[in-house]
């Protein structure tokens, strides 16, 4: 697996040749121009499945060379759905089947619930000492790959989409905003400021959390949240690694020193945010954040109108 991934990427490269040839050749136009356009787009997302196939494969030698005792079918689910889903993308690209492609998509969801829950179960074999420190990593790297193969299949419908349509899905949902908010354990801090700001119903707004170093979460935070009419005890704590589509993020708000390291490098169109949090209690935090939250929203929105 490893070494045929140099194939892939040579297939990747006579694609690419052809389709300059194309577009030199024919100088196409209309719903031809949009079938190339959507070849060059789905032949970089097979690339980069290539590339998850060998980074799985290589995990798998660091995994089997620690010779465990590991029930592997937990991974079944999660595999079954991604792989399904890129093959009866490439299914909806040969037949040209946009409402195929719209069905995939919906697909996406129940794969990134089954990362999560694979993610849960990893982390409580490894509290159980079924799997030692070493094979963690890995098998979370496995599980994040699967699930990144689902999304490339989303794109790919998306470029069918376009190449069925005309109409370019990655752009419809530019009135959304996403937000995302960062500290070191996504454990209390991070998780009040996601639970107020998709409480406060701001239309066209997406609020998310995630930490450096996730940890449980704070019972003391589930409890004040609770008794605010906000239940956040089934929420799983998150690392960034676990955030999908990261850079679609157009704010960023770090809530302690640690979570700036989220912020992507320059160039980039996302906006990272400070906000120094006071250490006092719960109910002061809650205060500060609702504030800080609606502030920002007024912020994006007043320009929005402008």
């Amino acid at each position: 697996m490893i070494l045929r991934d140099k194939e892939v990427d040579e297939l990747e490269k006579e694609i690419d040749r052809l389709c300059l040839e194309f577009l030199i050749r024919q100088q196409p136009a209309a719903g031809h121009l949009r079938f190339v356009y959507a070849v060059i787009k789905i032949n970089q997302e097979l690339e980069r499945i290539g590339d998850y196939a060998e980074s799985i494969a290589r995990e798998c030698l660091t995994i089997n060379s620690l010779k465990i005792e590991f029930d592997h079918s937990v991974f079944i689910e999660l595999s079954d759905t991604s792989i399904s889903m890129m093959q009866r993308s490439l299914k909806a690209f040969l037949a040209q089947d946009s409402d195929m492609a719209w069905m995939i998509m919906k697909d996406n969801e129940p794969a990134k619930d089954h990362r999560d829950q694979l993610m849960e179960r990893l982390v409580d074999f490894h509290e159980r000492g079924k799997i030692p420190m070493e094979a963690l990593a890995p098998l979370e790297t496995v599980a994040r790959r699967y699930e990144r193969v689902a999304n490339q299949a989303t794109n790919i419908c998306e470029e069918i989409l376009y190449m069925c349509t005309g109409k370019n899905m990655k752009h419809l949902g530019q009135e959304s905003f996403r937000v995302l908010f960062v500290d070191d354990t996504n454990s209390s801090d991070s998780q009040i400021a996601e639970a107020i700001g998709n409480a406060g119903q701001y239309a066209n707004f997406v609020f998310s959390s995630a930490g450096i170093e996730p940890a449980a979460l704070d019972e003391e935070a589930v409890a004040h949240l609770k008794a605010k009419g906000l239940d956040i005890s089934s929420n799983i704590t998150k690392s960034i690694e676990h955030i999908p589509n990261l850079e679609h993020y157009q704010v960023i708000v770090a809530l302690s020193k640690k979570g700036v390291q989220a912020f992507p490098p320059p160039p980039t169109r996302t906006v990272g945010i400070r906000w120094k949090i006071k250490d006092t209690n719960l109910e002061e935090k809650h205060e500060f954040l609702s504030e800080q939250i609606q502030d920002l929203a007024q912020a994006i929105l007043g320009e929005q109108k402008k």
